[in-house]
């Protein structure tokens, strides 16, 4: 659908796997590095063109997000690379995504000292090229374009520097299957590198493909094209929710143990298309959908907020029992927040017990410890 003017969600021109990914490198600066990206400068370096969609929009999103805080020191893509210590241009940087032009094409008087732009047009700006992103310094790797199973079993020690440290600390895997699993391990192994990868990393994109179902299931075309702009804002709220979510539990479960590996159908359906056409949903969208959006998001929601470990240590026999039990609570906690929104107490109060509410008060309130 995303090819559809009216009836879709274009993926690029709405960068809604680059949103989901810059979430997880927000996520993993803070947790790998203790950098907080809105307050302190990071380096990344890149493969993907200016002019692909993970990679352009990628761009957009870091200088929105992070202005000149985020140091773009490295860019490669099929046309040659681009490269400077201090940070590429952001201004020249963006002229190139807005043009949809490849890198080759940076002006090299928008370098810094130390930039240098190389070409494919000779040998030694192929080799540049190609190893790019094994020999530029940065705080994180984003691989965003690229061939797979670029780094490998046979090469990955290329990633790393002569004294064993690694060229960046941290991946996050924008593009699919850049790094094999078996390079992912050993680089964790060998020289604890943290790598986000692709299966969570750059999801957003599978997951607004799945909205754009549901709207062809429950909207006509001109219902969708109608309210697009509400949808699609509250479709990339989601995905900044559903991201965010998942980076902080795997984050967390990492630190913890060690290990990086709605609630109903309404719940799960932005806010417009569900007042739209919810009471259309029975004679519109296979009972099976339903079934297993709402198992999924349950699924979800139980795992994110409350962790792995609490899910693998119910029996199973009662899993579903304290699932629905957990909805339940999460029903009740919400009215309480509703309410407690029109007290009278100080506002550091309020959010203090709102903060508590959210954070413990559905498991609190099934007694499950």
């Amino acid at each position: 659908m995303s090819s559809k003017p009216r009836a879709g969600i274009n993926h690029k021109e709405y960068g809604v796997t680059s949103e989901g990914i810059n979430v997880y490198l927000d996520v993993a600066l803070r947790h790998v590095l203790k950098k907080n990206p809105k307050e302190e400068s990071f380096t990344i370096k890149m493969t993907g063109g200016p002019d692909g969609d993970v990679a352009g929009n990628e761009l957009k999103i870091l200088h929105r997000e992070y202005g000149e805080n985020a140091k773009v020191v490295g860019i490669a893509d099929g046309t040659g690379c681009a490269e400077d210590p201090n940070g590429l241009n952001w201004a020249e940087l963006l002229r190139l995504v807005l043009n949809n032009l490849p890198i080759d094409h940076f002006d090299p008087l928008k370098l810094g000292d130390g930039g240098v732009v190389h070409k494919v047009d000779t040998e030694s700006g192929v080799k540049a090229r190609n190893n790019m992103h094994n020999r530029v310094q940065a705080d994180a790797f984003l691989p965003a374009g690229g061939r797979p199973n670029t780094i490998n079993v046979q090469n990955y020690k290329q990633f790393l520097n002569l004294d064993g440290t690694p060229s960046a600390p941290l991946i996050v895997e924008g593009a699919n299957l850049f790094v094999t699993d078996e390079a992912r391990q050993l680089l964790f192994e060998e020289a604890g590198v943290i790598i986000v990868k692709d299966s969570s990393a750059n999801k957003a994109g599978v997951i607004t493909s799945s909205y754009e179902i549901c709207a062809a299931m429950l909207l006509s075309e001109d219902e969708f094209f109608e309210n697009k702009s509400q949808i699609v804002n509250e479709v990339l709220e989601k995905l900044h929710q559903y991201a965010r979510l998942e980076a902080e539990l795997l984050f967390r479960e990492f630190e913890n143990y060690g290990d990086l590996h709605c609630l109903d159908y309404r719940a799960h359906l932005p806010k417009t298309m569900s007042d739209l056409a919810f009471d259309h949903v029975r004679e519109r969208v296979p009972s099976q959908y339903i079934t297993n959006a709402i198992s999924s998001c349950l699924a979800s929601k139980l795992v994110y907020k409350e962790g792995t470990k609490f899910v693998e240590t119910l029996p199973k026999e009662k899993l579903a029992t304290v699932a629905l039990r957990y909805l339940e609570a999460e029903h009740k906690v919400a009215l309480l927040m509703k309410a407690l929104e029109g007290t009278d107490m100080p506002a550091q109060e309020k959010e203090a017990i709102a903060k508590l509410l959210d954070s413990g008060g559905a498991r609190t309130a099934i007694g499950v410890f």
